[in-house]
């Protein structure tokens, strides 16, 4: 029976009552200073990094179970997963460069050199390209995926730390904590056609391809929400449209000594639709 003929015989309340709020379902160990996480949707695999391991852990999503563990380099903070190819793309902070790991295999089978202090990375699937911030060195590295080699080195804002791809449109967006903006790159020409002012210290970026809105994650406690705007020439180029508070957490400096480790992984159930 369907969710909406379930919710008319029984009553909103009890199909509410049915459909319990996520949480966290199992926790996982893994290596120490687990930091970020990626997902192949079609091999149902997690891949997280352990920054003070130098490892990745390889997780099953179905049985919720670590297989593999995959020595990269020194000081792994991002994971980019291409579901075309299963293949996944680790950032390694201390060494500057890129570990290429075979999904099918858990093996590295490359290791790029980008630039210094790469962290945020993402992976275009329809043109096989991945892109890397580099922290230190105010850059993207856009990657040939078939060749595991740097095609370009885009000059960016201050301090990228965020990426994401909007694969409808092949406009990246970055992140720069320096300067509290947002650069979009036009895939075709790596070049930046645009810089949009955000909150403070933008970090992460995430792109909704269905609506082509943008979502940064500000850390003074907001979300800013970019959409699109039509000008006389009819382009359409994104603008923050809304910032969205949300509840202020307690910043944590990952080379602290006195921060607290997390060699763990929350696995959160999803609610039923």
């Amino acid at each position: 029976m369907a969710c909406a003929a379930i919710a008319v015989a029984l009553g909103a309340g009890a199909a509410a009552a049915a459909m319990p709020p996520p949480g966290v379902i199992v926790t996982i160990r893994v290596g120490e200073n687990a930091y970020g996480v990626g997902v192949d949707p079609a091999t149902d695999t997690v891949y997280a990094t352990n920054a003070d391991d130098g490892t990745v852990s390889v997780i099953n999503g179905a049985t919720n179970t670590v297989t593999a563990t995959i020595p990269v380099g020194a000081y792994p903070v991002g994971v980019g997963v291409d579901p075309a190819t299963g293949t996944v793309y680790v950032t390694n902070e201390d060494d500057r460069t890129v570990s290429v790991i075979n999904g099918a295999s858990s093996t590295v089978i490359s290791i790029i050199p980008v630039g210094a202090s790469p962290a945020g990375v993402a992976v275009n699937p329809a043109t096989d390209t991945v892109y890397v911030t580099n922290g230190d060195g105010n850059t993207v590295s856009a990657i040939n995926g078939a060749s595991n080699t740097v095609t370009a080195t885009i000059p960016v804002g201050p301090s990228p730390a965020g990426v994401a791809v909007n694969p409808a449109t092949g406009t990246i967006y970055v992140t720069n904590e320096g300067d509290h903006t947002v650069s979009l790159i036009n895939s075709a020409t790596n070049t930046v056609t645009a810089a949009i002012s955000v909150g403070n210290a933008p970090n992460g970026v995430a792109v909704n391809p269905a609506t082509s809105a943008g979502y940064v994650t500000n850390g003074g406690n907001s979300v800013s929400v970019l959409g699109a705007t039509t000008p006389a020439c009819g382009a359409h180029i994104p603008r923050v449209v809304q910032f969205v508070p949300v509840r202020p957490a307690m910043a944590y400096n990952r080379r602290s000594a006195t921060g607290s480790q997390f060699p763990e992984f929350l696995v959160r159930a999803a609610t039923a639709r």
